[in-house]
């Protein structure tokens, strides 16, 4: 039996007429707010996506299981497993909505008939449950280059044990500089050498970056985080930082420190201009699931309608507003990356 709001206060309004203790009074009312902070954290959570597919509309609900696992459109016919990383402002389980790329995850699952359990790991752990086949997808991924080495598996490729999907909207690679300094990029890694660059252990950037960073064309510098990275640029101990501006940016404004210096950082940075690269994003499937090939063609097939009838754009958008995500570019196709707002 649900008990309304009203009800509750009225419980409450009874027990200090019938002068109970106010400490019996006090455990009552703290009980009641505590139940409706609950409610309101449930409501906070994003564990809810909408979308239309088919001419019809449809709300899918989520719920958490453990630490790391949440489960959505629980009790359909068909099952899958999926695994992903906190990668804010793209997808994070603390993020509102979980981000635009976990709704658009969650619905075209959902659209195809799957009860979807989707875990949370750091990402050397999110890969090594997909290239085992603990999980069935991997995401969101960059596109993995024919020789790219499994960590997991020493002595064989990543996509022996892979498929990639269809390509979807992702974010550009770009250098940050401090504000209104002249930088020598010019749209030319070669016009960089020797200079001090920041970079992030273990990320991905672009294939050209990371081998002339490989043969220490760059004097880079490796932090384990973003906030870091942002820190050594302030202070000057680089001349530039690399990696997608929307997640650096992101990480300024969800971290520790006071609004002012927060906004005193973001202030003080700047994207250089031309970005690196374009990376659009992928899904992995593992090769491990005996019906892998099924798997990548549904992704493959729903990707395609979600762009064609505009509901994989509506979904971005629609998130990244309603969340007050701004991303510095936002492609209108899969295929050509456009200047966003």
């Amino acid at each position: 039996m649900n008990v309304s709001n009203f009800e509750k206060i009225t419980f409450v309004i009874k027990l200090m007429k019938k002068n109970h203790s106010i400490i019996q009074v006090g455990i009552c009312i703290t009980i009641f707010l505590f139940s409706l902070w609950a409610k309101s954290a449930d409501a906070r959570s994003g564990l809810s996506v909408n979308f239309h597919y088919n001419n019809d509309t449809y709300e899918i609900s989520g719920k958490k299981i453990n630490e790391y696992t949440y489960i959505f459109n629980q009790g359909a016919p068909r099952k899958i497993k999926i695994t992903t990383l906190d990668w804010p402002p793209y997808i994070g389980k603390d993020l509102c909505k979980q981000g635009w790329v976990q709704q658009l995850t969650i619905a075209m699952l959902a659209s195809q008939g799957y009860e979807i359990v989707c875990t949370f790991y750091p990402w050397a752990r999110a890969v090594a449950t997909v290239e085992s086949g603990d999980t069935d997808i991997l995401y969101p991924e960059y596109f993995i280059e024919t020789e790219a080495p499994s960590d997991v598996y020493k002595g064989t490729r990543r996509l022996d044990h892979l498929a990639i999907s269809k390509k979807i909207p992702g974010g550009p690679i770009a250098f940050i500089k401090r504000k209104d300094e002249k930088d020598n990029y010019n749209g030319n890694l070669f016009n960089l050498q020797g200079t001090a660059i920041g970079v992030v252990r273990g990320y991905q950037n672009t294939p050209e970056f990371d081998t002339l960073m490989d043969l220490n064309f760059f004097n880079t510098y490796e932090v384990t985080n973003d906030l870091i990275n942002i820190k050594m640029l302030i202070a000057g101990r680089v001349d530039l930082i690399i990696g997608d501006p929307a997640v650096i940016y992101y990480s300024v404004k969800d971290s520790d420190w006071a609004a002012d210096e927060k906004a005193q950082r973001l202030n003080a940075l700047e994207t250089v201009k031309p970005v690196i690269q374009y990376n659009h994003l992928y899904y992995a499937v593992s090769k491990k699931q005996p019906e892998w090939e099924q798997t990548l063609e549904m992704l493959n097939r729903t990707i395609a309608e979600f762009e064609k009838s505009g509901e994989l754009f509506n979904i971005i958008q629609r998130t990244n507003s309603g969340c007050g995500f701004i991303l510095e570019t936002l492609p209108q196709t899969t295929d050509v990356p456009q200047p966003g707002k």
